[in-house]
């Protein structure tokens, strides 16, 4: 690979050389997309050149970057790299450990190998008892057997706070200790990864009726958030819901639209639920004309289709934890968050798939989110990550169907007289709606006004 190496790249390989003299573990914290996999291809050619290991043994939360990796490793190696003859090394899932013969776990006793950690994050645990399979595994295992160890992570910590495994810790505070760090806002202003423009949807005049055999009651919510929190319906059935599917859908093809003006095979990633809800996306795109494919745990030869994504000009890939962490699909710049998963570490492992750079003056990324609470709180906090960018949540004009909107208040119809009379004035000059119909579970029926909020996270 003659592609020189990024600035962080070159730095923390330097620093990974003098650190191997007097140390065995190596923990490098790097934000999605920065370019981890390429850094410890270098530091694994380094360790081979200088003797100081025999083989190369990697470990991968998925199949797809488990095959990212053995692409890098055998192009930055020049060796072949892979379950094949005469390998140097190879990479396996963290998965297929419980799986792997006896004799596969005596090369670590017999042999100096550096093992390689990918998203070491799901990996928890410092004793057996209080670790997780793969922590397990790690401990019993490798942790006294490697010759060297490396651990990357995009994003270093996990929902259930229990510790990563390998990884040390301050004491009294318990912070992760990490032996290089390179932070989203470094990566930014390096040039090596997009500046993210986060977007989140709202509605201020949502009403739920709630009908009986006898009577009929009607509640008004002024936000998702309200609505979530004071009524039956769920985070989920929001994500169901055909009408908001179409409102973020739209926007997502608006924007994608313009990115293809300046790239013309830049693509979008929509993330799924469940198959399910996958297929309904899908369905929601051929109607608008968009072509995709979808990707899930039931695709038949997915990593496959993915492949072919990542080099055809397609413009949306629909998928179900297939893209969210650690895949390289350079053309994604716009994406639609629409998991039921709402945990920081999957939302910013998604928003990592959008941040990979594909030329100089591709700097900006998109992701449409629902403003459920949870979410709203993790963008904000990506956006105190970068205080230098003057980040602010503002809302901001939307011009689709603004003719419609025109039209209908001309016509005096009564959501758009509702919209005008609506108790927030002042925001009456700066939101627009998108429209969106009813749906009707069994004893509830839930409608929204005309239009829905828009805010932006701007990132600038």
């Amino acid at each position: 690979m003659s592609t020189q190496l990024r600035r962080w790249q070159a730095e923390c390989l330097e620093l990974a050389k003098t650190h191997y003299l007097r140390h065995i573990d190596f923990f490098v914290q790097a934000t999605p997309a920065s370019g981890k996999t390429r850094l410890a291809a270098e530091i694994s050619r380094w360790l081979l050149e200088e003797g100081r290991v025999d083989f190369v043994i990697c470990f991968a939360p998925t199949r797809e970057v488990v095959a990212g990796i053995q692409r890098t490793f055998s192009v930055v190696l020049n060796q072949r790299f892979g379950d094949t003859l005469a390998s140097v090394g190879a990479a396996y899932t963290y998965q297929s450990m419980e799986y792997h013969p006896e004799d596969f776990w005596t090369l670590f006793t017999e042999y100096r190998i550096l093992t390689i950690f990918d998203e070491m994050h799901h990996c928890a645990g410092h004793d057996p008892l209080l670790s997780n399979t793969w922590g397990q595994h790690i401990i019993q295992r490798i942790q006294n057997s490697a010759t060297y160890t490396l651990a990357l992570s995009g994003t270093p910590w996990r929902s259930d706070d229990l510790p990563i495994a390998l990884a040390r810790y301050s004491d009294p505070e318990g912070k992760l200790i990490c032996d290089y760090r390179y932070d989203l806002q470094s990566a930014i202003h390096d040039g090596v990864c997009r500046s993210p423009r986060i977007t989140l949807i709202d509605n201020p005049l949502i009403r739920l009726t709630e009908e009986t055999e006898s009577t009929a009651s009607v509640r008004a919510f002024s936000s998702f958030k309200q609505l979530l929190g004071e009524s039956p319906i769920s985070y989920e059935d929001l994500l169901r819901h055909d009408d908001i599917l179409n409102a973020v859908l739209d926007l997502g093809i608006e924007r994608l639209n313009q990115e293809r003006c300046s790239a013309p095979n830049a693509g979008g990633l929509v993330v799924a639920t469940d198959i399910e809800h996958a297929h309904q996306i899908g369905e929601l795109l051929l109607l608008k004309g968009e072509s995709y494919v979808v990707v899930t745990s039931q695709t038949s030869k997915a990593h496959q289709l993915i492949d072919q994504y990542r080099h055809n000009s397609t413009r949306w890939i629909v998928a179900v934890s297939m893209i969210s962490e650690g895949t390289d699909i350079q053309r994604l710049c716009v994406c639609a968050y629409l998991s039921r998963i709402r945990t920081e570490l999957h939302y910013r492992q998604v928003l990592g798939r959008i941040l990979r750079k594909m030329g100089n003056s591709d700097d900006t990324a998109w992701l449409y989110v629902i403003a459920e609470p949870l979410l709203r709180k993790y963008s904000q906090r990506i956006a105190d990550d970068l205080p230098e960018d003057k980040a602010t949540l503002q809302t901001q004009k939307l011009n689709l169907r603004m003719e419609k909107a025109r039209a209908n208040q001309r016509s005096g119809n009564e959501e758009s007289d509702l919209s005008a009379n609506d108790s927030q004035p002042s925001l009456a000059q700066d939101i627009d709606w998108h429209e969106m119909l009813s749906v009707e579970p069994p004893s509830l029926t839930l409608s929204f006004s005309e239009f829905y909020r828009q805010h932006l996270l701007t990132l600038i």
